[in-house]
């Protein structure tokens, strides 16, 4: 490699580097508990380069099989209430629940996971139109009173309004900036 291009490439890499650890003061985590207060999972929540979120769920301690995930309206996580507490799904456009809903989805709509026997999954989704950013956002995840991630006892059959038939709520975590 010539000097010049080297220098470019070390020029280059200079100016990124910041804005990298910019972007890690704007990401989002939560750490999922279940009705009883044990850990069984987290989310990552970090901003996609042309808007949207990458939300990364890792699990331990899920029961094996096909669950809702999704994002909710409050956060907060009051087991007492069976999660409740959490309100219903992010919705700030309004749109009925559900992907194969022809009036929907709601923004807090996510594919269903599925965990394996041993309760660990590791999993990542693109979500449009989400953002961690100002409160004044209507779209940011910290707008009001924040949100939450819920995994379901059951799969979410992407159309039933309100919430596609997803069961109890097992497991949340309230969504915090990470500093």
């Amino acid at each position: 490699m010539n000097r010049r291009r080297l220098r470019s490439v070390v020029l280059a890499a200079a100016l990124l580097a910041p804005g990298g650890a910019l972007l890690a003061a704007d990401e989002g985590r939560a750490v999922l508990q279940s009705a009883d207060g044990a850990e069984v999972g987290a989310a990552s929540l970090r901003p996609a380069a042309f808007g949207g979120l990458i939300v990364m769920l890792e699990t331990t301690g899920i029961p094996p099989g096909v669950h809702g995930f999704h994002l909710h309206e409050t956060g907060e996580c009051d087991a007492a209430s069976g999660f409740k507490s959490a309100g219903g799904h992010l919705n700030p456009t309004g749109h009925a629940h559900g992907w194969l809903n022809p009036m929907g989805p709601h923004l807090g709509d996510l594919p269903n996971i599925l965990v394996p026997e041993d309760g660990e999954l590791a999993v990542e989704f693109f979500v449009p139109m989400l953002s961690l950013g100002p409160v004044a956002d209507a779209h940011s995840l910290m707008a009001g009173d924040g949100a939450a991630v819920i995994v379901h006892s059951g799969p979410d059959d992407y159309a039933s309004d309100p919430a596609g038939n997803a069961g109890d709520r097992i497991a949340c975590g309230v969504i915090e900036m990470v500093e």
